[in-house]
């Protein structure tokens, strides 16, 4: 049976007509699906609101415990909530979940070494309960996860949500066919930085080593590129990254994006 898990940046989040359309499109896709979520800038919108400041180092947000408290309120609540609600209005049974919830995902605290990023975690091959996942999905609910996790000690966990998708895609991959889908505001992995018909359709890993090579893929775009050779090595059947708006085209039996397969 196919599996999509699907992870949507917060170009989409942020705005409310492109999550809207995102989501009709998300809740028509046919078959098995999970959805997974961050929302990076409206918690750092209500952290200011509420005087808390944002720290972020490379990028990365640095949790302490104000940090943590509002982006459980954000992620798991305000943003989570509301996109269960869309899903629910066109007739896609989905239930809104942090990590902790069912013991889906289990995460360990990042140890300090240079950098101590407070309460996030990380995650490892034995982080998601994939026999209890598969039970929702079996039972034609769609999970919604939003990026944190727990420690199994009672602890919340921030935790990346391009990490959570991997891992729930490797993990489900061994009971589905599973394909991951990074959406995000760029059409895929582009030939040109700087021009969007630049897109670059297939990637395989001989292919990928000669783009890194020749310095055509982008410093940003590795960490996902590398996250998305190692889920496919792992059995995930291929990753597509491309724009959320784009989504509409897997209905159809077409595919849009950058396609990455072994």
């Amino acid at each position: 049976m196919k599996l999509y898990v699907v992870k949507i940046g917060g170009n989409v989040i942020d705005n409310s007509e492109n999550l809207h359309h995102f989501l009709k499109d998300f809740a028509a896709l046919d078959g098995l699906k999970i959805l997974v979520h961050g929302g990076g800038k409206v918690a750092t919108q209500i952290s200011s609101s509420l005087g808390v400041e944002t720290q972020l180092v490379d990028g990365r947000r640095i949790t302490d415990i104000e940090t943590l408290r509002v982006v459980t309120m954000v992620y798991a609540g305000l943003i989570n909530k509301n996109m269960v609600a869309q899903l629910q209005r066109y007739h896609n049974n989905a239930i809104g979940l942090t990590g902790a919830d069912g013991n889906f995902i289990r995460a360990k605290k990042r140890p300090v070494k240079t950098i101590d990023y407070g309460f996030v975690g990380d995650l490892d091959e034995h982080s998601i309960s994939a026999e209890n996942i598969a039970k929702l999905l079996d039972a034609s609910f769609t999970p919604v996860f939003c990026a944190l996790t727990h420690d199994g000690e009672g602890q919340l966990l921030n935790t990346n949500a391009d990490t959570i998708a991997s891992a729930l895609a490797v993990a489900l991959a061994k009971i589905y066919e599973t394909t991951l889908i990074y959406c995000f505001e760029k059409k895929g992995v582009l030939q040109d930085i700087n021009d969007d018909e630049s897109l670059i359709r297939d990637i395989n890993p001989e292919r990928y080593e000669q783009l890194k090579l020749e310095k055509i893929v982008s410093e940003g775009m590795l960490p996902k590129l590398d996250n998305a050779f190692a889920a496919i090595k792992s059995g995930v059947k291929e990753v597509i990254l491309g724009q959320a708006d784009e989504l509409h085209y897997l209905n159809k039996g077409n595919s849009f994006g950058t396609i990455l397969r072994s």
